[in-house]
């Protein structure tokens, strides 16, 4: 069955229709038309999450949005359920439509003026801390469950997106460079838990792509890869994806004053939890990537660069 007639099968759900593929990655998204407007519909991928992850995800989106935190909340079918499970086993959801542009493009600079891009950057640190403090005032229900994004799902023997270190692509100097890499985060992760670290439920991919702006106002999406994690890693997210901007050093200290507005953060912290994501971006590409994909490449140099700075 193709995508467009599986999409088609599942807009059925909402008693919508399909008016056009968004992407087709991680996730096949579309667009549907539903009775009450417009809404965003996702397949799931096959394998990534299971059925309770999903629903615990679909949960914790709509509790945030009933508390006005700019997230979209999932609309239920027209039997009620947030989740359903399509004739070639797939799962679906539906949620609310964010109007807006993506923050930006990965590997591109900011088109925008300074000045802009960094009021932008404030707003996102002070809508991360929002959704932060929200989660917190939830009451988790019992069955609720998502992937772990602690000390060992970055680093551990099997880390929740691959072992980094070991990338068939790197040199024997990236190599070495990321498993000392690997030693050095394990013990400031250790280190920040035993201060008192914050960790609780995080998005865990805050790029550019996944927060949308829609005039002076940000929303955050997808969050597929949410998980338990150190709330820290949600910036040093942000700041991965901003490394090699001339304005780095704006871009950081903007962001961290929105954040901070709300809860804590230090400079030192976020930039080892930037290490910890670039590290983990590298695990990613293993089981995704071909081997001559460039991008292999081009996050391993990043990583193995943020590592030496960070490490020195």
């Amino acid at each position: 069955m193709s995508i467009e007639s599986l999409a088609a099968e599942a807009a059925a759900h909402w008693n919508g229709r399909v008016t056009r593929l968004i992407r087709n990655r991680e996730n096949a998204v579309f667009e549907v038309a539903l009775p009450q407007g417009r809404a965003a519909l996702r397949l799931h991928r096959h394998g990534y999450q299971d059925d309770a992850a999903i629903r615990s995800e679909l949960w914790w989106c709509a509790a945030l949005a009933a508390k006005d935190v700019a997230v979209p909340a999932a609309l239920p079918s027209r039997d009620g359920s947030l989740l359903v499970k399509l004739s070639n086993g797939r799962n679906a959801s539906v949620i609310d439509w964010v109007e807006g542009d993506a923050l930006g493009e990965s590997g591109k600079p900011f088109p925008q003026p300074l000045p802009e891009v960094l009021a932008r950057h404030f707003a996102l640190g002070r809508l991360i801390a929002d959704f932060h403090l929200a989660t917190d005032r939830l009451a988790l229900p019992a069955e609720f469950t998502r992937p772990k994004w602690d000390i060992d799902g970055l680093t551990g023997e099997a880390p929740f997106w691959g072992r980094f270190w070991d990338h068939p692509v790197a040199t024997h100097e990236q190599a070495e460079v990321l498993r000392e890499a690997r030693t050095f985060l394990r013990d400031s992760l250790h280190q920040h838990a035993a201060a008192g670290g914050d960790f609780g439920l995080i998005h865990a991919d805050v790029l550019r792509e996944n927060v949308l702006v829609n005039k002076d106002s940000l929303s955050l999406i997808d969050f597929d890869d949410s998980g338990f994690g150190f709330r820290l890693y949600d910036l040093g997210t942000v700041l991965s994806q901003n490394l090699y901007e001339p304005a780095y050093p704006e871009i950081r200290d903007a962001l961290l004053a929105g954040y901070s507005q709300l809860r804590p953060a230090t400079v030192r912290m976020v930039e080892v939890f930037t290490l910890a994501r670039t590290c983990a971006s590298v695990g990613w590409t293993m089981p995704r990537l071909a081997p001559e994909d460039p991008v292999n490449k081009s996050h391993l140099a990043r990583a193995v660069m943020w590592a030496r700075k960070v490490m020195a």
